[in-house]
């Protein structure tokens, strides 16, 4: 990646929306009050509260699993998951400089859970459980200063570690079955560890919280309640509530005034009593909460969902107020409104939502719930959202209020891939697992068949219509993309290659295509006879799955496995612009009608609007 993005401009980011809201604990608020970080995909988020402003850390190869920052904020830790086999390493990040401080590099496939000591001078770090190691960094020295197991072996996996409030040498580590105090014996260069009684109280414990002065230890466990354990003598002291929380206590937040903050899996968040666990305020958040932090002396507070939804909370009045919403999964699609180019729409998993571009928010969600959306499009006068989905429906969507307008049942076998609509908004061309090619006419009472064109083998992945609304060019995974005639439903022309097609472009003046896919190379193609006119070499490393060229033909773009944006000069074949943010593989990618905007999507869920650098010469 340092060979191609070097010397190569890089452009403007704009706008970022995502947030990996499935990492315990992974929201967390700077010291400094006023910045948010927040894993996504592979690249750590320092997002400032005030403007939004966002920064990236990229170092991690791999998702980033959990996050921890210092108490004088000078540093932030964030570990990662790897494949079996491999190891994973811990980054240590130096806050000021936003550079790479240390790698440390011990544990196996996964580092679940990290913490920084009071004093700043170690950092112990818990391993997943094909790991099940616990290990005490040195930071002044980046170096491990000892491991042991995590967990006895008659327990179950350790899930989480936390140190203690005023001691450099005391930690606290939980899981299934095991809930264990550590000392650290430096001379020795051991840990010792003293299991604590809970008596006949069984629980599996998901997260730790201990009180500023090193009293109790609160244990949130996976049956809902709360157990208060004495530090000094390791017994427990008091449970509760006698009502659990509903899918087990997610995260737990020590307040100045002594009371807790709790989280559960089923979304409820409510502020309990240290004393005798009563619930004081309570709300209801969508989905379990992952992620509570505390901004200040805990007049203000921020939480984290499943959803990947941020909300901003004051003790005061605790109310939610949603202060980001984004896709919790991998992101399929992006299409932009033409003409006005204000309006964008997305769809990841059941979801489609429609989105405002300048001041990226959302306005719209259509959910169809436990589908896949694959694919979508605005129609050309915007009155509709055409979407492909899994189930084999084709369904459209009025883009203002989101009612369901027409369903087309068993429109293919093997899910609905693909789909674009003609420019008189008559016609609808979508493309299936099965490798159909179908044409279907809007009709004021609902839908006809016109006619299906079976000629690709495998799955349409993407389909472009001439402006004329004659013809259309499909891309499939069987290495081929045909040219049709849609008044005619003929095959014009064929053009193959040894890849799996994933994206197609016309060249606006449509003499030329444009191909891309997973052997990394972007083709232009002649449309009258089908020859290769050039190939360009689009990516180093991974396949190319989205590409947009812009109005004039002058530049195009691509985004792939690479997780790199690339803004490309038709007829020199060179990379202008290089787009770096991605910290997952890039899905979808397109420019908007008036040459300002570029909103590229990933498979970690983030969508990340950039300036285009090549505005419309006048």
């Amino acid at each position: 990646m340092a060979l191609e993005t070097h010397a190569v401009p890089q452009l403007e980011l704009e706008a970022v929306i995502g947030f990996n809201g499935h990492v315990i604990s992974g929201l967390r608020v700077h010291p400094d009050k006023e910045h948010l970080i927040y894993p996504l995909g592979c690249t750590v988020v320092l997002k400032r509260i005030e403007d939004g402003k966002p920064e990236f850390l990229h170092g991690h190869t791999n998702n980033v699993s959990c996050i921890s920052v210092s108490k004088n904020g000078l540093y932030i830790a964030s570990g990662q998951v790897n494949f079996m086999g491999f190891k994973a390493v811990i980054i240590i990040w130096d806050y000021a400089e936003r550079t790479i401080y240390a790698q440390l590099l011990l544990h196996k496939a996964k580092v679940e859970a990290l913490a920084f000591s009071p004093n700043n001078k170690y950092l112990v770090s818990l391993g997943g459980q094909d790991d099940g190691s616990i290990v005490v960094w040195n930071i002044e020295t980046k170096e491990a200063i000892c491991g042991s197991p995590a967990s006895p072996h008659s327990a179950g996996h350790c899930l989480t570690v936390q140190y203690s409030n005023t001691n450099d040498n005391i930690f606290v580590s939980a899981g299934n079955g095991t809930l264990r105090m550590w000392e650290l014996d430096l001379p020795n260069r051991k840990v010792r560890p003293t299991e604590c009684q809970t008596g006949k109280l069984k629980r599996i414990v998901n997260c730790i919280e201990i009180s500023e002065n090193d009293q109790f230890i609160f244990c949130g466990t996976t049956s809902g309640d709360i157990m208060k354990i004495n530090l000094k003598t390791g017994l427990l002291s008091d449970y509760g509530p006698v009502k659990p929380k509903k899918k087990g206590v997610s995260v737990l937040k020590m307040l100045k005034n002594g009371n807790l903050l709790v989280g559960s899996g089923s979304g409820t968040f409510t502020v309990c009593s240290t004393t005798n666990f009563k619930t004081l305020k309570k709300v209801q958040l969508e989905k379990g909460v992952t992620s509570i932090d505390i901004r200040g002396e805990g007049q203000q507070f921020f939480v984290g969902t499943e959803a990947a939804q941020m909300y901003r909370f004051s003790y005061q009045d605790f109310k939610a107020e949603l202060i980001s919403s984004s896709h919790s999964s991998a992101v399929n699609d992006v299409a932009i409104s033409f003409g006005t180019s204000e309006l964008f729409a997305t769809c990841s998993g059941e979801d489609i939502r429609v989105w405002h571009i300048d001041k990226p928010k959302e306005l719209l969600r259509i959910t169809v719930p436990n589908m896949t959306c694959n694919s979508l499009d605005f129609m050309v006068d915007g009155h509709s959202i055409i979407s492909a989905w899994n189930d084999d429906k084709i369904r459209v969507f009025a883009p203002e209020s989101g009612q369901l307008l027409l369903t087309i049942d068993n429109a293919h076998r093997v899910g609905v891939t693909a789909i674009a609509g003609t420019r008189d908004c008559k016609r609808i061309i979508s493309g299936g697992g099965e490798g159909q090619v179908r044409v279907w006419e809007l009709q004021p009472s609902g839908h006809r068949l016109l006619e299906t064109m079976k000629e690709h083998k495998a799955t349409v992945n993407c389909i472009k219509i001439k402006s004329d609304d004659k013809e259309c060019v499909t891309a499939s995974s069987d290495g081929a993309c045909i040219i049709w005639d849609i008044v005619r439903f003929v095959s014009l022309q064929m053009v193959i290659a040894n890849t799996l097609f994933r994206t197609v472009c016309y060249h606006p003046e449509e003499y030329q295509i444009i191909t891309s896919g997973t052997n990394r190379k972007v083709a232009y193609w002649d449309v009258y006879d089908g020859s290769a006119i050039r190939e360009l070499e689009g990516s180093q490393s991974g396949a190319i799955n989205g590409m947009h060229i812009s109005q004039d033909g002058k530049h195009f773009v691509t985004g792939g496995d690479d997780k790199l944006v690339k803004v490309w000069d038709y007829m020199e074949g060179v990379v202008t612009h290089i787009g770096i943010a991605h910290g997952g593989s890039i899905t979808s990618i397109k420019i908007c009608s008036n040459n300002c905007t570029l909103i590229s999507t990933s498979a970690d869920g983030a969508i990340v609007r950039w300036r285009f650098p090549h505005p419309l010469s006048s």
